[in-house]
């Protein structure tokens, strides 16, 4: 059968080679992909919703994978299942849970799912005297979509006033920003707990946890993502159970209750605080970085489980007991401003089997791979143990040279002493 992917980055690799490896395959066409993409890549912008469901007819697509959000709160499931053709992703009004921070905090409220109190703000001048107020430490998320930037930690009050003054009248994220929504900082630790979901059915993927700040000891701006491993041991038996109870599964019903059919993947950044698990954010589709370690360990036909899931058949996955790991190697200037066209060095040195390289902001140019975006290279790996993996990473790593080239050294240490 033929494939498409939808997307450019890491995430979008990883699925490339997890889809590719099943016997049903014949085809997989990725639109736009990357330099490490080896699949038939298509020259169309993830967002543009009906030149793709053209490809996909022209092409005889039989299945389509959505990797980003913004195709997705663009409406590209609506528009391939009006001409017929088979997608896997959330449709436009499901994808505004994550499109619109305002419609996810008060869909939470009003449902009864566990989340930060909040407020929200379209003026300005009124979100500086709210702070000023309510005091720090906060966090300031802008309503839509903002790459994985929308969201700061403000543990000063002239932080706080900037980042209105950033969102809201220098406009750095655009219309995103226009809106904003002030809520309470969360202690505990972080986890990203993701399913598949079809209606009120839902399968589990293993459990992860994202490494979003810039720096090293969660310093610097948040990104899109500085690493990510699996398993996650802070998210334990009893606490599985509350996250499915009270978050998962109260999140379907209330889909339902509002006359919302999802379908597709569901991402729910938590944090564990003393009192439960609450939702960050939702996300209605795979994490970047989380999908590279969290796709290793699926051991099984992906794409046949995918298959079987979209049609409603019952579906469980087989997880590899190895842990995994991802460090994510950034452009200097990233987030902000990352510079490109860096020469990428080393590739062809790394020999460890256990060791596997998704790209993410990479094309060739004149026979030499380069840099083209703020996170370029998805180093991840295997290991028995979680320090395992993670030396095998590093040493990885340490063979991989370009101008600028960023990147964490601290992915996983939160968790090493429960391996």
């Amino acid at each position: 059968m033929k494939v498409l992917i939808i997307g450019n980055g890491g995430r979008e690799h990883a699925l490339y080679w997890k889809i590719s490896q099943s016997p049903l395959v014949k085809e997989v066409f990725v639109a736009k992909g990357n330099g490490g993409i080896k699949g038939k890549r298509v020259p169309i912008d993830p967002t543009n919703v009906k030149e793709l469901a053209d490809l996909a007819q022209r092409e005889g697509i039989d299945f389509t994978v959505v990797g980003p959000e913004a195709p997705l709160v663009e409406g590209i499931v609506d528009e391939f299942e009006s001409r017929g053709l088979k997608i896997f992703g959330p449709s436009q009004r499901a994808s505004m849970l994550e499109g619109s921070k305002i419609f996810a905090k008060r869909f939470m409220l009003k449902h009864g799912i566990p989340t930060a109190n909040f407020e929200v703000f379209e003026d300005p001048e009124k979100a500086k005297r709210f702070v000023k107020d309510f005091g720090v430490p906060l966090v300031i998320k802008a309503d839509g979509l903002a790459g994985g930037k929308g969201a700061v930690v403000c543990k000063t009050e002239q932080s706080a006033l900037e980042t209105i003054d950033l969102f809201m009248n220098r406009g750095i994220l655009g219309p995103a920003g226009k809106r904003v929504v002030i809520e309470e900082f969360l202690e505990g630790e972080e986890a990203s707990y993701i399913v598949m979901v079809n209606g009120t059915e839902y399968v589990p993927l293993p459990t992860s946890q994202d490494h979003k700040r810039l720096l090293d000891e969660d310093k610097g701006p948040n990104t899109g993502g500085m690493g990510a491993y699996s398993p996650n041991p802070f998210v334990d038996a009893n606490t599985e159970k509350a996250i499915r109870e009270l978050i998962v599964e109260r999140t379907l019903k209330a889909l339902a209750q509002e006359g919302i059919y999802y379908r597709g993947f569901l991402y729910a950044g938590l944090m564990l605080t003393s009192s439960g698990p609450m939702v960050l954010e939702f996300n209605v589709r795979l994490g970047d970085p989380e999908a590279q370690p969290l796709l290793m360990r699926i051991k099984e036909d992906f794409l046949e489980k995918l298959l079987d899931f979209h049609e409603g058949k019952k579906v469980s996955l087989d997880i590899d007991e190895r842990c995994s790991l991802c460090v994510v190697l950034a452009s200097k200037g990233y987030p902000e401003k990352p510079e490109v066209g860096k020469e990428i060095h080393g590739l062809e040195d790394i020999k460890d089997e256990d060791v596997i390289i998704f790209h993410a902001g990479t094309e060739l140019k004149d026979g030499k791979l380069i840099t083209t975006g703020g996170r370029v290279l998805n180093v991840c790996a295997w290991g028995n143990s979680l320090k395992e993996a993670k030396e095998k990473a590093y040493k990885a790593v340490e063979k991989i040279h370009f101008e600028g080239m960023h990147y964490r050294k601290d992915i996983g240490d939160r968790a090493l002493k429960f391996f």
